[in-house]
């Protein structure tokens, strides 16, 4: 197969997956998959899907001799090109979407050249995927201080009681704003605030992208990230594999939701803020923490949620001086 259509072929696999990864006019998604994927892992890749399989049972699908197979799946899985994971002793191997997935697993590897790549590529195409599909891959928790104690929070949607629920939790550097560090455009926040849990998680420890903690360091972690204004996303599954804490100035979901007109069209949320007018002191702090531009001053100097906008992540709760928000 000639090597532009092989890549092809892997573009349009990848386009399938999680939040896609869609073809530009530019061909820059080509040239971010050159850069990752030699073409031997390329075809091998197009071989995988997402349920896991052992190397002797893609080598014999495949027809070719499992020993080469398996060396070059281990290969890929240290490359972070391929899923891994042991059940038994036995390593399992499948493919990954490219975010969460081939992305994310270059948080030890980076460089300015991919950096620059995916940066173009954010800009001139995936933006909009992220933002058509992102309902289906982040949820947004709000700031547990932020909610009232009296009401009942679903498991669910309490990042603290997910984290309890978790019998492996790692924690390692936010991709996003690795990458925009590496673009010399960082926001300075919290690095390492995104958790993994269960094989995701072994699979980070596995490859050195993260660190074990425990229940309590993991709320630490939680606390700190939502002090300095960080939005808490979990992955949208009853039982998600990571969970992030994210900000405005480099996540490229949340980049991706405020270039929409309505982002809170596309998002899981359960909740929106609102303003009581007879408090509010029009201080602004509110406009500072909020990541979706939801919030105005009105002629009155007094702060008016935009319904559309406000995706629900109680930041401007717990630090309005007055507590006009709610």
């Amino acid at each position: 197969m000639p090597s532009d259509q092989l890549y092809k072929d892997l573009q349009q696999r990848l386009d399938l997956y999680s939040v896609g990864f869609p073809a530009t006019e530019s061909g820059i998604e080509i040239k971010i998959l050159r850069t990752l994927f030699t073409e031997e892992q390329a075809a091998l890749f197009l071989n995988l899907s997402p349920m896991v399989e052992t190397a002797k049972d893609i080598a014999a699908r495949i027809r070719q001799p499992e020993a080469p197979v398996s060396a070059l799946l281990e290969d890929m899985a240290g490359q972070g090109l391929v899923f891994r994971l042991s059940k038994k002793g036995i390593p399992l191997y499948g493919a990954i979407p490219f975010v969460h997935g081939l992305f994310e697993f270059q948080v030890k590897r980076l460089g300015k050249e991919l950096a620059g790549l995916v940066e173009t590529y954010f800009n001139s195409g995936f933006k909009a995927s992220m933002a058509q599909n992102a309902a289906g891959f982040l949820r947004t928790v709000p700031v547990r201080k932020s909610l009232d104690t009296t009401q009942k929070i679903a498991a669910f949607d309490d990042a603290v009681e997910l984290l309890k629920s978790k019998p492996l939790i790692v924690v390692t550097d936010c991709i996003c704003r690795k990458h925009r560090q590496v673009m010399d455009k960082g926001c300075g926040k919290l690095p390492e605030a995104c958790f993994m849990f269960g094989s995701m998680a072994r699979y980070y420890l596995d490859h050195d992208m993260g660190r074990q903690i425990g229940f309590d360091e993991a709320v630490q972690i939680l606390s700190r990230a939502q002090d300095a204004g960080l939005v808490t996303q979990p992955a949208t599954s009853r039982n998600p594999s990571g969970m992030c804490n994210c900000c405005g100035d480099c996540c490229g979901v949340l980049s991706a939701l405020n270039a929409c007109p309505n982002p809170a069209d596309l998002v899981f949320s359960n909740y929106q803020a609102a303003v009581d007018p007879e408090t509010c002191t029009g201080c602004e702090t509110c406009l500072d923490r909020c990541q979706m531009n939801a919030i105005r001053m009105d002629d009155a100097s007094c702060a008016v949620v935009d319904p559309h906008r406000c995706i629900g992540c109680g930041l401007c709760v717990t630090t309005c001086p007055a507590g006009a928000m709610a």
